[in-house]
């Protein structure tokens, strides 16, 4: 299995274990992708994700340097695109789930306003 595939698998297992449901992934929008849309029923809010995922862990190569401003920036662009697409007018949020040796390493929420 491609190691990117594998990663989104874990990372959708990982959310819902978090209790957030499943609602999208792959979602392509012109040039930009969205790996994972979740729904936390609690608070009400989408929950979109990018997963960086590598097949073992180095703390010289972490999945998250991958995640560049110029990434974060399309990511960005494409869940704004996503909003307006649906009329969406609840909450919100963007995660970074980072995957390594078939776990997840780290999870940051709320990466738009870091």
């Amino acid at each position: 299995m491609i190691v990117g595939q594998e990663g989104e698998i874990i990372a959708d297992t990982y959310m819902r274990s978090l209790g957030y449901l499943f609602y999208d992934r792959n979602v392509r929008i012109g040039h930009d992708e969205i790996d994972l849309i979740m729904f936390d029923r609690g608070a009400r809010l989408f929950i979109f994700v990018e997963v960086k995922a590598r097949s073992s862990f180095s703390d010289d190569y972490r999945p998250e340097l991958n995640f560049t401003s110029s990434k974060k920036g399309k990511m960005l662009r494409a869940v704004r695109a996503w909003i307006d697409q649906h009329q969406f007018d609840g909450g919100y949020r963007c995660d970074l789930v980072c995957v390594a040796n078939s776990k997840v390493v780290e999870h940051l929420c709320d990466i738009e306003t870091k």
